[in-house]
């Protein structure tokens, strides 16, 4: 437990087996503060000024780049905190515009249905989930059958990695919100 005092705001962290918390405490009957998340990711404290009526931003938390949605706008995408630049296109896809700027990411090749083949990206956040299909009932091998034989089928991967993997889900629709992680994620096969 990590505790800490800045001006009339007493902190409070917590990390153990049972817990993750935060939380803080106005400590002067005077003062005024309020905490807010954004949906871009960053946690502010405000504090409020009496004299001109307004609140005051005190500390600013940002997430990291990669957990902000989406991190790398174009599709077929996907963000590495260890490259810089944090954006690439997936193995295959090449930037489609000439300065490299990511506004789209292009099949280097076309797919031709039946004899396409995957490649594995690993250690990843798996993408967006909409429009994906889920199939608890079947393990990766009869997922990457299902997948080979739906031309709409972009990518697959397990659903629970426990005991070696199992389950299946499947991408119909464009790759975005992907991002690598160093030592853990779960594997993606992309078409």
């Amino acid at each position: 437990m990590q505790r800490w005092k800045i001006v009339n705001i007493s902190y409070n962290f917590t990390e153990n087996k049972e817990e993750v918390a935060f939380s803080y405490r106005v400590t002067s009957p005077n003062a005024y503060a309020r905490l807010m998340m954004n949906s871009d990711g960053f946690l502010k404290l405000f504090t409020w000024n009496p004299t001109t009526s307004d609140w005051n931003l005190f500390w600013l938390l940002s997430a990291e780049e990669c957990n902000i949605y989406p991190s790398c706008n174009p599709t077929y995408t996907y963000c590495d905190m260890n490259k810089t630049p944090r954006c690439s296109c997936i193995k295959g896809f090449e930037p489609g515009d000439r300065d490299n700027s990511f506004t789209e990411c292009l099949r280097k090749t076309q797919l031709s249905c039946r004899g396409d083949g995957f490649f594995m990206l690993t250690k990843v956040k798996l993408p967006n989930t909409f429009g994906a299909v889920v199939d608890k009932r079947i393990g990766l091998k009869e997922c990457e059958e299902r997948c080979i034989n739906n031309c709409n089928c972009t990518a697959f991967a397990n659903t629970n990695l426990e005991n070696g993997g199992s389950g299946c889900v499947m991408w119909t629709r464009e790759l975005n919100d992907i991002r690598t992680f160093v030592d853990a994620g779960q594997d993606l096969y992309v078409r």
